[in-house]
């Protein structure tokens, strides 16, 4: 039995005040409601839409793929969790990006978010599951954001626990009954409440609470990340109520794990999609659904990415800027206007979705954001050129940094090529991804006009942060 499911009382509170539907401007009952649905460390081979051929099963998001569009060469916005979901709300790429890393710096009030932009245009906006961008007490969290209803995890780390003796629920802390934190840091030994299944259960009561819309739901889910904490204590991170049809197989248990836990999600996508055909809303929402990297091996001493080819042709796993730990998959629903069943090879990444919801809200939205974002929107790509009135431009570069290990690492995405090196003053690899997408071999050298032109672009390509310095290999 699903943990939510024995506490209502809970599960009331997850979905927060009821504030109405926005009715200050003209022409509202035209914009879509907009959901945005993140899974955790999902890879882009973890969905049979994608490839999947070694027993995941997704019939839910295969099915919303068929019903939308999926996207090819969609990228998140780093290759861990705070600054790809940094990149996400502000439109900022990890070399403008106030959070760069993994670490606990908050956004500040002067950060503009795409929950800002669609507030100012008259939209209900909440967040439901992992935030990552300010403490409790900070100036980063969610409600100070531009959210007018939070409830989940602010802190990453402390979202590594599927059992955790607390969630928040706005800037409060909310008491989860039945789970108690043992000696080990981040590990319960009481399990009574899947902090999932919350999730899950909150958004859709959101949803029906604000049904009238428009509304902005972002859930950020935590599957199928693994509790590092439990991985080392334990041996199995990949921490769910119960493995359900993958408990028979003859598999590794981190590995059935993972499997239950992504079939749990599947299933939550699944409820949720029902649940807008039966309000009558389905037509009127546009529904994405993408990863904030690519997979992990954290589940246990002998997990192993390559066990269900998470990464499908894809080479590096998260934590690398390969093409395996930063492209995702991209799915994008909206029925009547986004094509379904369609394929797109349209090249874009996570800071391009602040001025692509805001495009969707309408003006007032567009004018919240600041004029020098490094994203464009996509409306064009989703709904087509003739009804977003104009083609979809394109970006000339894409650019990322990663700042652990022991030096900073970079990549540049120039139409058909990639850039990547192992430190700022290391040499650059580059891979003709049009034939080439598993990065095998490197061609730097037979084309030197083009490391040059990624090069320059280098030269230009951040800006300093005190907190994000480039960091050169040791010794050099």
């Amino acid at each position: 039995m699903r943990s939510s499911r024995l506490l209502p009382s809970l599960v009331g509170a997850a979905t927060l005040a009821v504030t109405g539907p926005a009715t200050a401007q003209d022409g509202v009952e035209s914009r879509p409601n907009i959901i945005f649905i993140m899974a955790d460390d999902l890879g882009w081979g973890d969905l049979g839409s994608y490839g999947q051929q070694r027993g995941l099963q997704t019939p839910n998001l295969d099915r919303l793929a068929a019903e939308g569009t999926r996207f090819t060469q969609a990228y998140a916005g780093s290759t861990v969790c705070a600054p790809s979901r940094c990149v996400l709300m502000t439109g900022y790429h990890t070399g403008h990006a106030r959070i760069r890393g993994n670490a606990r710096d908050p956004l500040e009030p002067g950060d503009v978010t795409v929950a800002e932009a669609l507030k100012a245009a008259g939209y209900d906006t909440a967040l439901v599951g992992k935030w990552g961008l300010g403490e409790a007490g900070s100036t980063g969290v969610p409600n100070k954001q531009g959210f007018d209803d939070f409830f989940g995890y602010l802190n990453q780390r402390h979202a590594h626990n599927f059992y955790p003796d607390h969630l928040w629920r706005q800037e409060e802390r909310v008491e989860l009954p039945g789970n108690v934190i043992g000696p080990d840091e981040g590990v319960s030994v009481e399990r009574g409440t899947y902090s999932h299944d919350l999730f899950a259960d909150g958004a859709i009561s959101w949803v029906e609470e604000h049904r009238e819309g428009p509304f902005f739901l972002y859930l950020s889910l935590t599957i199928p990340h693994a509790n590092n904490e439990g991985s080392r204590a334990t041996g199995n991170g990949m921490e769910v109520p119960d493995l359900g049809d993958y408990a028979g197989r003859d598999w590794p248990e981190a590995e059935k794990g993972k499997a239950a836990m992504i079939a749990r999600m599947d299933a939550d996508v699944g409820r949720l999609m029902a649940r807008l055909d039966e309000l009558d809303i389905d037509d009127d929402t546009i529904v994405f659904f993408t990863s904030d990297n690519g997979p992990h091996r954290e589940g246990g001493k002998d997990f192993d990415p390559d066990f269900f080819d998470s990464n499908g042709p894809l080479r590096g796993i998260k934590r690398d800027l390969y093409e395996g730990g930063i492209r995702v998959p991209m799915i994008v629903r909206w029925p009547g206007r986004v094509p379904a069943g369609a394929v797109s090879d349209q090249i874009w990444a996570f800071w391009d979705v602040p001025p692509t919801l805001a495009e969707l809200a309408g003006p007032g939205a567009t004018a919240a954001l600041p004029d020098d974002l490094d994203g464009i929107s996509l409306l064009p790509a989703l709904i087509g050129p003739e009804a977003a009135g104009r083609s979809q431009e394109d970006h000339e570069f894409l650019y990322w940094e990663f700042h652990e290990g022991q030096a900073s690492k970079q990549a540049v995405r120039m139409g058909r090529w990639k850039g990547f090196r192992l430190s700022p003053d290391g040499p650059l690899e580059l891979y003709d991804l049009r034939g080439d997408v598993g990065e095998e071999d490197d061609v730097a050298a037979e084309h030197p006009e083009v490391v040059d032109r990624i090069e320059t672009y280098l030269g230009n390509a951040r800006s300093e942060s005190p907190s994000w310095p480039l960091r050169p290999a040791p010794g050099r």
